[in-house]
């Protein structure tokens, strides 16, 4: 069995198993007509479930076979044009090399002694990304698994500053325990769900979080945000942080910026923005003013894994002032003893909430030596050229209503039947569209998003890849509307 170990002895079974592997997949790629092939859970479990794991194949080619059978044949391809479901990207070539290059040489990016080199680059690239924001001299972060975690990880910092001021201002500080309570976070109700999961998780529970209105173009309304932290100070409540969006995952939408910073200023409370969506424009040759005032946060959560076209997962969370970072800060005597830090030995689990953690950060660096920036920032720029073109087409389509002009790449919108002399209930307009995305999905043609707005059933386009067109997003409501029509004529006739 030592003959599967990847080492100096094995390099050629190296090679020829994952060129073998890459064939496979290159083949797979360049003949993908559809997202994915439409199959069932019911269809595919049986032949996952079928499978003894105690009886290998032994031969790598055999693996291969088996592999085209429960994954390769049926996955869902985000490179197709269609693929207009959820924030995932197509992947940019740089970057999966880079994937190949850091799973083989499987560094550990908690301790220098396990990852030299690779400290070093995703230092830098945190550098990169600060300044890209514009964070300032003392900013620093870490990468992470993801928006949720990133956002996880700010709140925390977030929270234990607030209970630090809190027990610096009182006569007699108070236990943590006695703070915890009085901690509120607020947030827009379009905001992520990793928020209020985040408040959970940190002991504060989802009550702990206010959910702030948003206005027609679904940002948050910062008239109503500035009386219910007045409301928070009055109730001798305390208010911990502020999350921004900048790219809801609804509606693409970006909060106002400079006005939530100018209000987490006056009220001395830590101003978090969740990226995750929007940072691509960190890269834009021509849009990164929608980010202004970002360059006013605390801390800032970026995932490259979407609008940067990079590979799962790509993510990280940066905070203006590094000291901040020290709320996760834990020294074990076997790994990383508080002597290393007084002899200046980078160790980045001192700053993670992780211990083992892969090198993602050689995708984005193997990606920007090859592309630079301005050629990841174009690709993004297109696909927010082709959601103002996909409005417009849909705007003027009579079967669909569209909730809001987007600002970056998602469309959300319904079909809405006009039967001439029929009056549709409204229920039987949601059944429609939650039928009609899950037929789409069912017959494999493309993939497409649902969500709810104000209570009623919708449809989603994410748009991320530069190659789907007009055509596409034509074709797709073409499919959409026919799947909606004919549920409706059927429940119709039923009714009648």
């Amino acid at each position: 069995m030592r003959s599967h170990l990847l080492n100096e002895t094995t390099a050629d079974l190296y090679r020829r198993s994952v060129t073998e592997g890459v064939e496979r997949v290159a083949a797979k790629l360049a003949t993908t007509e559809r997202p994915h092939t439409g199959i069932s859970v019911d269809e595919l479990a049986p032949v996952i479930n079928g499978i003894d794991l105690d009886r290998p194949l032994e031969d790598a080619a055999a693996v291969l076979d088996e592999l085209d059978e429960v994954y390769l044949r049926d996955a869902v391809y985000f490179h197709h044009p269609r693929y207009l479901g959820h924030l995932n990207c197509p992947v940019v070539i740089p970057a999966v090399l880079g994937e190949a290059v850091l799973s083989a040489v499987n560094s550990s990016l908690d301790t220098w002694d396990q990852s030299i080199g690779g400290t070093l680059i995703e230092r830098r690239l945190i550098d990169w990304t600060a300044e890209r924001i514009g964070l300032g001299p003392d900013a620093d972060g870490i990468f992470t698994s993801g928006g949720s975690q990133s956002n996880f990880h700010s709140l925390l910092l977030a929270r234990d500053e607030a209970c630090r001021t809190v027990m610096q201002r009182s006569e007699r500080p108070p236990a943590k325990s006695e703070v915890l309570p009085r901690l509120r976070i607020f947030t827009s109700e379009a905001s992520h769900f990793s928020v209020k999961k985040s408040a959970a998780m940190l002991g504060l529970g989802y009550e702990a979080v206010i959910a702030v209105p948003v206005d027609r173009n679904r940002r948050m309304d910062t008239s109503v945000l500035a009386l219910e932290l007045e409301s928070c100070v009055r109730e001798g409540l305390v208010p911990m942080a502020v999350v921004a969006t900048a790219g809801t995952t609804d509606f693409g939408s970006i909060d106002p910026l400079p006005e939530i910073a100018r209000l987490t200023a006056e009220h001395s409370t830590w101003m978090h923005v969740d990226a995750a969506y929007g940072c691509g424009l960190l890269v834009s040759p021509t849009r990164r003013h929608l980010l202004d005032g970002i360059e006013h946060a605390n801390s800032v959560t970026v995932d490259y894994h979407k609008s940067f076209f990079q590979p799962v997962s790509s993510s990280a969370m940066l905070v203006r002032d590094r000291d901040t970072l020290k709320h996760a800060t834990y020294h074990a005597d076997y790994l990383n003893p508080r002597r290393m830090a007084e002899e200046r030995i980078p160790n980045q689990v001192d700053k993670s909430i992780q211990t083992t953690r892969r090198f993602d950060a050689l995708k984005l660096w193997m990606t920007l030596r090859t592309m630079g920036a301005d050629g990841l920032g174009s690709l993004f720029d297109e696909v927010i050229e082709l959601a103002a073109a996909g409005w417009d087409i849909i705007d003027a389509d009579p079967r669909f209503e569209v909730v809001v002009r987007p600002q970056i790449s998602t469309l959300v919108f319904r079909y809405v039947p006009r039967l001439e002399g029929v009056d549709v209930r409204k229920d039987l307009v949601d059944e429609a569209n939650l039928h009609a995305r899950k037929a789409l999905f069912a017959s494999g043609e493309a993939v497409v998003a649902g969500t709810k707005v104000d209570g009623d059933q919708y449809l989603k386009f994410t748009l991320l890849n530069p190659q789907t067109t007009t055509a596409d997003i034509a074709a797709v409501l073409d499919l959409l509307a026919a799947h909606a029509e004919q549920f409706l004529g059927e429940s119709l006739a039923v009714h009648h």
